[in-house]
């Protein structure tokens, strides 16, 4: 395949390097996407380099922008706010990723009409990812597809195609690197039309160190997704509250029932209104979420119908 085929040339394409600290691969990165996707163009958003990023990405070519609010989410959103495309491009500027594979990706996309194609990452060797990211990755995708229906090979890729309509219709939520499992809940919440393809991940260049903190960032994603099952799924969030409140109450409860049937009295009278007022908390909590619930549908509703109000790509429907 060509490295820039005829099926997206009319198409208005780009490329969205989100970065911090990355002057040793910036370069590389910018003339990497120019060379395969030539009539795309490339935006660096810097978020608070002191390392001449932004002065390298702008003299390899790109247009270069800051965004004063720390964190990747950030970045991220403000880049779907201000750039008007067809097709965008979201990539690291860490040269991990292969550039070679974009025109694949956006040819998919464009060819099979969805609205997001995901790199699912495949090591160069063995030493490419931090101890327990490949690991915290497969627990972190089963638990969202567990949740929302669907699992995908690699929730936590940095290199990712979409289509206008997906970027003009996410409502960030995060501010870090829970960004990316953000855009994975949010197609999979509007039944969304996704691929994936392999992608060659490769190892970091010497001198350039990872942003990522395999534990800390990972608690952040589990964080997120906590919150989005409480925003996404509020019957299954607080029936599952309901439950564990009756079943303390129930069981510090039975005791009092016995003695009390046993002797007419109820000598542990605190826990006894401990217990009551525990099921009575079960009880608001089981029908808050029912409640919720209804709420939630509605707003699904609004966002998915504002979501078909937005043609696939800018000027091509």
């Amino acid at each position: 395949m060509p490295a820039h085929s005829q099926t997206s040339k009319s198409y208005e394409i780009a490329v969205l390097i989100p970065c911090l600290n990355e002057g040793l691969t910036i370069h590389k990165v910018v003339t990497d996407f120019k060379t395969v996707l030539p009539d795309a163009k490339i935006f660096v958003y810097d978020n608070g380099s002191t390392d001449g990023t932004a002065e390298t990405a702008r003299e390899s070519g790109a247009i270069v922008r800051t965004e004063p609010y720390m964190g990747k989410g950030n970045v991220v959103r403000r880049m779907f706010a201000d750039i008007e495309a067809d097709v965008y491009v979201l990539v690291d500027g860490d040269d991990t990723y292969t550039a070679a594979d974009a025109p694949k990706m956006i040819d998919m996309l464009i060819a099979e009409r969805l609205d997001m194609v995901n790199a699912s990452r495949t090591a160069e060797n063995k030493n490419v990812f931090p101890p327990g990211h490949e690991r915290g990755n497969r627990i972190l995708g089963a638990l969202v597809g567990i949740i929302f229906g669907r699992q995908f090979g690699d929730l936590l890729s940095g290199f990712r195609v979409f289509s206008r309509r997906f970027v003009k219709s996410f409502p960030s939520l995060s501010s870090g690197f829970e960004i990316e499992t953000e855009l994975c809940v949010h197609a999979l919440e509007l039944r969304m039309k996704v691929a994936e393809l392999e992608s060659l991940y490769k190892t970091r260049p010497e001198g350039s160190s990872s942003k990522l903190s395999t534990y800390r960032d990972g608690l952040k994603v589990l964080k997120l997704i906590f919150l989005l099952i409480k925003e996404e799924r509020p019957f299954q969030f607080f029936s599952m509250i309901s439950l564990i409140l009756a079943i303390v109450s129930i069981t510090m409860g039975l005791p009092i029932i016995f003695e009390y049937i046993e002797t007419g009295l109820v000598p542990r009278f605190p826990t006894a209104i401990l217990c009551s007022a525990l099921m009575i908390l079960s009880f608001i909590s089981f029908y808050a979420g029912l409640i919720l619930d209804s709420i939630t549908k509605t707003r699904r509703e609004v966002k998915t119908l504002y979501y078909l109000q937005l043609p696939i790509f800018q000027t091509h429907d």
